[in-house]
């Protein structure tokens, strides 16, 4: 797979921001923010993937762990990127899951090193 494959705007790598050591839950706005994604996507996911169970409190908010922030990454991965359907997203999930979050995270690392590249080649000019 080439990097021309992979539309800047579709993949969003964490920012600097989020620091998995940090925190341990995240509420549905700084989930939303990281992915940048409406809420009504991450509930409607919620609903479609079995396996994305974010903690709920006695309000009904919603918390997500690093494990669902994980989850979230290969889900949009798969529909935002290389363009799945829900379905095709779910098949991947239960068939695939360790290699798409791999897929998932490598995709991240390098967008991250290409973004710090071309700030480099920025300031050198």
């Amino acid at each position: 797979m080439t990097t021309d494959l992979i539309d800047d705007k579709d993949f969003m790598p964490l920012p600097e921001s989020f620091d998995s050591k940090e925190k341990l839950y995240y509420s549905m706005g700084e989930t939303c923010e990281i992915f940048n994604l409406p809420a009504s996507t991450l509930r409607y996911w919620e609903k479609e993937f079995d396996v994305l169970k974010p903690r709920k409190n006695k309000k009904g908010d919603r918390f997500f762990s690093k494990n669902d922030i994980a989850l979230i990454r290969t889900i949009h991965y798969l529909t935002k990127v290389k363009g799945y359907t829900l379905q095709g997203a779910r098949d991947a999930l239960k068939n695939n899951f360790i290699q798409e979050a791999d897929n998932a995270t490598i995709i991240a690392s390098l967008m991250e090193i290409k973004e710090m590249l071309l700030n480099i080649k920025k300031e050198l000019d």
